[in-house]
């Protein structure tokens, strides 16, 4: 599943130790587009968590991501867990076709200064 998203913060990583070792989340939150503002928290384990910590609030991302809910103690949780970032590249503003390219000015010729004959 993709989510297509504007970075609203980069939370603190966490670090920490289990029977398998060490691991690193990084939790990332995205404002999705829609006429009422959602908020989707992604989190993402181990190498990809050094990729999702790249990320500055304000950026334009579409991010894959897996569902997944576990129990624990009679209670549910579900993760969106990240697995690919792509980056959407910032829009130059497009000009006509038809536009006349503006002129260029020769460094070669030297400005001449006229002398100011102001009294101010």
């Amino acid at each position: 599943m993709e989510i297509e998203g504007t970075v609203n913060k980069v939370l603190a990583p966490v670090k920490g130790t289990s029977a398998r070792g060490e691991w690193t989340k990084q939790e990332v939150v995205l404002d999705l587009p829609g006429d009422f503002r959602k908020k989707v928290c992604i989190s993402f384990w181990g190498d990809r968590a050094a990729e999702a910590a790249s990320l500055k609030p304000g950026e334009a991302v579409t991010i894959s991501i897996d569902v997944e809910s576990r129990e624990y103690n009679g209670r549910w949780f579900t993760e969106a867990r990240g697995w690919k970032i792509v980056r959407k590249a910032t829009e130059q503003p497009s000009f006509p076709a038809d536009m006349p390219t503006p002129p260029v000015f020769e460094e070669d010729t030297p400005f001449k200064e006229e002398p100011d004959d102001l009294p101010f």
